[in-house]
Formats: C-alpha cells, sequence, structure tokens
C-alpha cells in the first residue's frame, strides 16, 4: 500500500513521524512502538530540537507534547504551520487539565490529539487512520465545483474563486467528504467516525472546531456560511 508524501508516492511503512516529548520514556516507548508498525522514527526532546529535525526531515506526522521546556507545544505547531510544514499532521499529546490549550491547538491546526495517560498503540492507530486519508486516489477523479469553490481530490487542492485555500489533511478530508454528500445532514458522532474514522472516539468537539476552521477560510461572512450550514440538532450540512 502506498501514500502520498511531499515527494510523491512513497511506501507507507516509510513514513516519516517525529514523536516530541520531554519525558525520555515516553519518547522511547512511543518510537518503539512505531518502528515496530514500519514507521521511519525519530525524536526530539525539545522545541528547538523539534523544529530542526522538522527542518530537515519533513515529517508527515508530527505527535507534539503541549508541555515542552523551552518551547511549547502551541508555539512549536504555530512555526510548523508557518514555515511551510502545512501538509505534516500533527498529533498533539495533551493532560486532561489542558483542555483550553487543547481546544487551541485545533483551532490552530492540529488534526487530533491524545490525552495522558494513552495507550502507545492507541496511538499508532491514530496515526495510521491520517495516513489512510492522504493515499493517492486510485483514478483521476474530476474536481468538484460549486458556487466558486473548486475541490481537487487527486491533486488534494482546494481553491475559492480561482484562489487557493490551504488546509490542513483533516480540514480537507471533511470538506471533501461532506461536498461528496451535498444536502445531506451528517450528526458529529457520524463525521468523527467516517472522516476521522474513529467510531470510538467520545469527544466530538474537534468536528466543531474543524467546521468553524473551514469557515474561517472559505466564507466572506463565516455567520452566514455559503457552504457549510448547522442544521441545529444534527449536526452540518454541504450545500449552495
Amino acid at each position: 500500500m502506498t501514500r502520498v508524501s511531499h515527494n510523491g508516492p512513497v511506501s507507507r511503512t516509510r513514513a516519516r513521524v517525529l514523536v516530541v516529548d520531554d519525558e525520555p520514556a515516553i519518547g522511547d516507548i512511543v518510537s518503539r512502538y512505531l518502528k515496530r508498525a514500519g514507521y521511519d522514527t525519530a525524536v526530539a526532546a525539545s522545541g528547538k530540537d523539534a523544529l530542526g529535525h522538522a527542518e530537515r526531515s519533513s515529517p508527515d506526522v508530527v505527535v507534539l507534547d503541549l508541555m515542552l521546556p523551552d518551547i511549547d507545544g502551541l508555539e512549536v505547531m504555530r512555526r510548523l504551520r508557518k514555515d511551510n510544514h502545512r501538509r505534516a499532521a500533527i498529533i498533539l499529546l495533551t493532560a486532561r487539565a489542558e483542555e483550553s490549550d487543547r481546544i487551541t491547538g485545533l483551532r490552530l491546526g492540529a488534526d487530533d490529539y491524545v490525552v495522558k495517560p494513552f495507550s502507545p498503540g492507541e496511538l499508532v492507530a491514530r496515526v495510521d487512520a491520517l495516513l489512510r486519508r492522504i493515499e493517492p486516489v486510485p483514478d483521476r477523479q474530476p474536481p468538484l465545483q460549486v458556487d466558486g469553490l473548486e475541490i481537487d481530490p487527486a491533486a488534494r487542492r482546494v481553491s475559492l474563486d480561482g484562489r487557493e485555500v490551504e488546509l490542513t489533511q483533516l480540514e480537507f478530508e471533511l470538506l471533501l467528504f461532506l461536498a461528496r454528500h451535498p444536502g445531506q445532514a451528517f450528526t458529529r458522532d457520524q463525521l468523527m467516525e467516517y472522516v476521522w474514522q474513529y467510531s470510538f472516539y467520545l469527544d466530538t468537539s474537534t468536528v466543531t472546531v474543524h467546521i468553524r476552521r473551514l469557515r474561517a477560510k472559505l466564507e466572506p461572512d463565516p455567520a452566514r456560511p455559503r457552504f457549510i450550514h448547522t442544521i441545529w440538532g444534527v449536526g452540518y450540512r454541504f450545500g449552495p
């Protein structure tokens, strides 16, 4: 099975994962589990080291602890996105008491989060799920066009009124899924299952955050959306 990386198709088993955590035991355990699953894994113990690794190796996934000794995880994520690492998926590692930081992280562009203490096996499953979403499309599919919005599934590009819109991995997948089912309302639980591929996921606030991010990027007036509509008491629906 192959997937798309920054430089074209590569073996999925050689996908690059950067683990950023200042606790040596966590970094070591997570790294061993990821390597056992076939991933090319590196570990950084500080924000500075993480940014250096990202610059040198352009990881496909960054597993990022929020609490770091030098540069906090949110600032590391800001710099990764700013320095054109937008295509790297980011999974935050957070403590249960850090809910506000977790929501802030999602708003800033994180794709997912895992709450400590966590199962290394669950984290590997999250990485697997993120990478499954960016496998190449087998056949060239025509772009979807709706009211000035164009979504190209094969090239994984989105443009609005001729201007390219930069989306994270999950923002793109969420938009594509909704656009492929115009007029159909989906609950947050359904979107977690179909897009995030986590039927066991309990906290659906991440769906709400991703919808807000999409509206901020696509809608001239997010309060009066053209594309993604809230269906009160149900969820969300795509349509002009």
